[in-house]
């Protein structure tokens, strides 16, 4: 039992970080159901302490997407900042790319990601957002650097 309780606290904690909404703007009239917008959010980076980012994306309104099922744009956008001390050498484990955040764009098959790289030479960090699909994803993204470890 004490076993199946730490493999499931160890599932729950492996997953990417959730966006706090900030704020949104509508950008197109719909007349039945919430307008088209674009949302601002913020997640804290799951592993490194101190690093935020921002993510502003589409969301489809209409009646499909009061309920869920309209397939939002592949248009996202993404700043992250140090908005506190940061581990230069927590940072340094993290050396393969990571998913750090994910958030579903349709009902099955579309997510926006975004994946932190490391680049040791330069010593920071790379935050990557874009939007995959099952089948086809878009080549459409965006990045964000944080340098680490700068006096």
């Amino acid at each position: 039992m004490f076993r199946a309780i730490l493999a499931l606290l160890a599932l729950l904690l492996a997953f990417p970080a959730a966006a706090e909404e900030i704020g949104a703007v509508g950008y197109r009239f719909k007349w039945l159901g919430p307008n088209d917008k674009i949302v601002v959010e913020a997640f804290d980076d799951p592993d490194i302490a101190g690093i935020t980012c921002y993510i502003s994306r589409a969301r489809t309104g209409g009646i499909k997407g009061a309920f869920g099922l309209a397939e939002d744009p592949p248009y996202a956008s993404i700043s992250c900042h140090q908005v506190g001390p940061v581990d230069g050498l927590q940072a340094e484990k993290f050396k393969r790319p990571h998913e750090v955040f994910s958030e579903r764009a349709s009902l099955i098959f579309k997510t926006t990601q975004v994946v932190r790289f490391y680049d040791p030479k330069r010593r920071a960090l790379i935050y990557l957002t874009y939007t995959d699909r099952v089948i086809e994803g878009s080549p459409q993204n965006s990045i964000s650097v944080v340098p680490i470890g700068l006096k």
